[in-house]
């Protein structure tokens, strides 16, 4: 075992307690509160699908928690994601601007409206989309046209929108990007899968731009199993959304009426039930995940060679996935490797989406920093239950 994997199997086995070499694994959920109690309600009355008081609660208990005025709860993520893109308009003769440093379903929710995803750079420290990097990409192809839309000037089509990525829980550099899409009329959407319960100057993700799209998969902070979310401050597009999200269905009669192709994006009253209880559980589980933070921050801090990935100035980082920067990319196949072996649960971060082969002719800056980073950030065990 290479000395350095071995510093580092030595840190994750301190902090996770891992005894006799048991499996570790790098989030799993906790349930320990009114899981049991609200499901067996539904079940108990029968509702268990997309109609009942559970759903109505979880909106609004998450609208509360957020400091937003809507929420529109969905069946997942990568859905909250796609009625984002069809709720402001997005087409196929648009491009949509995301990291390539993020999960597959940002693109692929760009790509279902048939709008063309345009990849951006990251920033080196909190992995978010880097400001400056987008300054200098649109200041090369974007030019505003009489309409006041922003076209790029290499392939004739418009820049509706960016969605920046809060990656593992840190919070991007907001008010930067927000500044660059306002002088260029691009919408912000956020993809704050990752990010439910991370403020940025006091602020929760998800409520900072237009949209913003949360996830409740098995794997985040809080799960309703499969279930995801749109957050706005703009009461109009809220009941869009909603409407979007029911199929789009007519409420003025009794008769099955739709009045524009919507999508069947509803989530059952069953996920919303767990929902309601995992998130009277969030502000606790916030603390836990910092003080595991903290745990691994103070033991990495007297590592060569290794950054323990902090949260930015000015936020207050969920961190849903704790992660650490390696300074020589050659190790990374070795400590994933040797921490595997040790049943200790670590990944790499995501292939970079303009390397994928559907979206590997797509228009994109240049990706150094995301390239960079793709080589040395590793994710290790980070579920609530560590502390």
């Amino acid at each position: 075992m290479s000395i350095l994997s071995n510093n580092i199997i030595s840190i994750l086995k301190k902090v996770t307690n891992q005894n006799d070499n048991n499996f570790v694994p790098l989030h799993e959920p906790l349930f320990r509160g009114n899981e049991n109690k609200y499901v067996q309600d539904c079940i108990d009355t029968g509702w268990v699908s997309s109609v009942g008081s559970y759903v109505d609660r979880f909106e609004k208990d998450l609208a509360d928690f957020m400091g937003v005025k809507r929420v529109v709860v969905v069946m997942n993520g990568t859905a909250a994601l796609h009625l984002c893109m069809e709720a402001i308009g997005v087409t196929d003769g648009d491009e949509v601007l995301c990291p390539a440093l993020t999960f597959v379903a940002t693109p692929n929710a760009i790509s279902y409206t048939g709008a063309t995803p345009n990849f951006i750079d990251s920033d080196v420290d909190n992995l978010g989309v880097c400001p400056v990097k987008l300054e200098e990409y649109l200041s090369d192809i974007a030019k505003m046209d009489d309409a006041g839309n922003c076209i790029n000037t290499k392939t004739g089509k418009t820049i509706k929108a960016i969605i920046p990525m809060h990656c593992f829980g840190h919070p991007v550099l907001m008010d930067e990007i927000s500044a660059v899409a306002k002088k260029y009329n691009i919408i912000v959407i956020e993809d704050a899968a990752e990010s439910l319960g991370s403020t940025y100057k006091g602020k929760s993700t998800g409520g900072l731009g237009l949209l913003g799209a949360i996830s409740f998969n098995g794997n985040k902070i809080i799960t309703t199993g499969g279930g995801g979310a749109v957050a706005t401050n703009d009461e109009a597009l809220g009941d869009r959304l909603k409407h979007l999200s029911t199929t789009a269905k007519a409420t003025s009669n009794r008769f099955f009426v739709h009045d524009e192709t919507g999508y069947n994006y509803r989530m059952p009253n069953l996920n919303a039930a767990l929902g309601c209880a995992q998130l009277e559980a969030l502000p606790e589980y916030i603390k836990t995940k910092r003080e595991i933070a903290n745990k691994y921050m103070e033991l990495f801090s007297g590592l060569n060679n290794v950054d323990f990935i902090k949260e930015p100035a000015n936020t207050n980082s969920n961190y849903w996935l704790c992660a650490i920067k390696l300074a020589n990319p050659e190790d990374l196949k070795i400590v994933l490797n040797e921490t595997a072996n040790a049943q200790l649960m670590t990944r790499p971060l995501w292939a970079l989406m303009s390397d994928l082969p559907m979206y590997k002719n797509c228009p994109k800056h240049d990706l150094s920093n995301a390239e960079f980073l793709e080589k040395r950030v590793i994710s290790i065990p980070s579920s609530v239950n560590l502390i």
